[in-house]
């Protein structure tokens, strides 16, 4: 679970992350390309894609910044919703719907 998110770090367990991650309910993937938001596309997320998730929250930062609607459109055809929020929102979001045992995942952007 994703214990806070500040200015600077993410914290989750008794871990902090001054960079983007991407994490599933059960790990935390540190290697996220350095990728603007409104850059992203669907092959960004082919690794998340292999965990079969129904939703990918993404955190944009501290403020909500909207993905491309390719994006948004590409993963809808294979069935995974893309929620973008900023990444406090995000953080409980994921916080809940991974406590509920959803297949979710996560994009975090500090």
């Amino acid at each position: 679970m994703i214990r806070s998110v500040s200015d600077q770090a993410i914290c989750i367990g008794d871990k902090s992350y001054q960079h983007t991650i991407a994490l599933t309910s059960d790990t935390v993937m540190e290697d996220w390309p350095d990728t603007r938001v409104s850059d992203l596309a669907e092959s960004d997320f082919s690794m998340l894609l292999s965990t079969t998730p129904e939703i990918i929250v993404l955190g944009t930062g501290m403020t909500n910044v909207f993905p491309p609607r390719e994006l948004v459109f590409a993963l809808a055809r294979r069935g995974v919703g893309l929620e973008a929020m900023d990444t406090r929102a995000a953080a409980r979001t994921f916080n809940v719907l991974a406590g509920e045992n959803r297949p979710v995942v996560a994009v975090l952007y500090l």
